[in-house]
């Protein structure tokens, strides 16, 4: 089996080691680089699953090599950022970062994330790779063959309820001319595709699927690391903060006006949900 990929591009010789062990820790082959450019050769040169990515380095800064990283891979980024200012986490979530750490972080919170990013799909919204196909029983389908009475005990026997749950699972999503499409991981308003991250993709699909139940932002939070149910972890401001930027960015992707919102309200101090 191939091993996993990764590629640190950081500037600080102690950050980079850091990095680099908590990695290979992980069980990662890591490649590092000391500026963007080289960086994204490493990129294109290895195929990495994870980046992680310094907003300030000599040269092109975090920023621009996380699009030009996004631009040739699907690799999961993670931005490595000093300050904590909203325009960073703006900035570099818009630049297609799945998250974002500040300096100076727990090696256990990097690994945490990394483990709940590697969780949900690599692929973009954007792509169309093929729905997962169920396991099981091929379901038998009425046709002008008669199948012999061990075929149809078979297929008597085949858990209806699987393939209702698949089919749920995978079932397109629509709302006032948005359209969602869970295995294709596809997003298409009135017709036309749009673009959106892993997170945005995510976090829009929740939001459709919840009915008009309203959605925490911790909840949010929580899907997007992986968990399953009510996370039972403190909300940080950095969290919070988040969720706001990839909201605000997926709004802006879909042309919706906060204040007059089309498809996704916010439920002040709590979180948001899907319009009437």
């Amino acid at each position: 089996m191939d091993e996993d990929v990764a590629v640190v591009i950081e500037d600080g010789e102690d950050i980079r080691e850091l990095l680099a062990q908590v990695l290979t820790q992980g069980g990662f082959t890591v490649h590092v680089a000391a500026d963007g450019v080289t960086g994204v050769e490493l990129v294109r040169e290895h195929d990495p699953i994870v980046v992680t990515v310094d907003v300030n380095m000599p040269g092109i800064d975090g920023f621009e090599t996380a699009r030009q990283v996004r631009a040739i891979s699907t690799a999961y980024i993670v931005m490595i950022t000093a300050r904590g200012d909203e325009i960073d986490t703006l900035v570099g979530l818009q630049t297609g970062a799945d998250d974002y750490i500040v300096k100076p972080f727990r090696p256990r919170e990097l690994r945490a994330r990394i483990e709940a990013m590697m969780r949900r799909p690599r692929v973009l919204a954007s792509t169309h790779p093929s729905p997962p196909l169920p396991t099981g029983p091929a379901p038998t389908v009425a046709a002008e063959s008669h199948p012999g009475p061990a075929a149809a005990a078979a297929s008597a026997e085949a858990p209806a309820e699987q393939w209702s749950e698949v089919d749920a699972e995978f079932a397109p999503l629509e709302h006032r001319g948005l359209r969602l499409e869970p295995g294709a991981r596809v997003v298409e308003l009135e017709g036309s595709e749009v673009e959106l991250t892993r997170s945005e993709f995510d976090i829009l699909r929740m939001l459709l699927g919840s009915g008009r139940r309203v959605v925490s932002k911790m909840q949010l939070a929580g899907m997007l690391r992986g968990e399953r149910g009510e996370p039972d972890h403190y909300l940080s401001e950095h969290d919070a903060r988040a969720i706001e930027v990839h909201v605000a960015n997926l709004r802006r992707k879909l042309g919706e006006s906060p204040s007059e919102p089309r498809w996704i309200e916010t439920v002040r101090g709590v979180g948001y949900r899907r319009t009437a």
